[in-house]
């Protein structure tokens, strides 16, 4: 299984209270923290929630 590398670009400081608890509940903290997760339809819409705060990378 494909597996995506995602990693927090961007602060959370300001930002809708829906968007924090995505960018926690996928496991980020700091800016510049990574976390290696499955590339699946759940996995992908989290992604697409908050797509202009973090840079995704696909790994083999």
């Amino acid at each position: 299984m494909a597996q995506v590398k995602i990693t927090l670009i961007h602060s959370v400081a300001h930002r809708q209270p829906t968007q924090r608890r995505t960018v926690k509940a996928l496991g980020l903290g700091k800016i510049n923290s990574s976390v290696i997760l499955p590339d699946n339809a759940a996995t992908r819409g989290q992604i697409f929630k908050i797509a202009h705060l973090v840079s995704v990378e696909e790994v083999k």
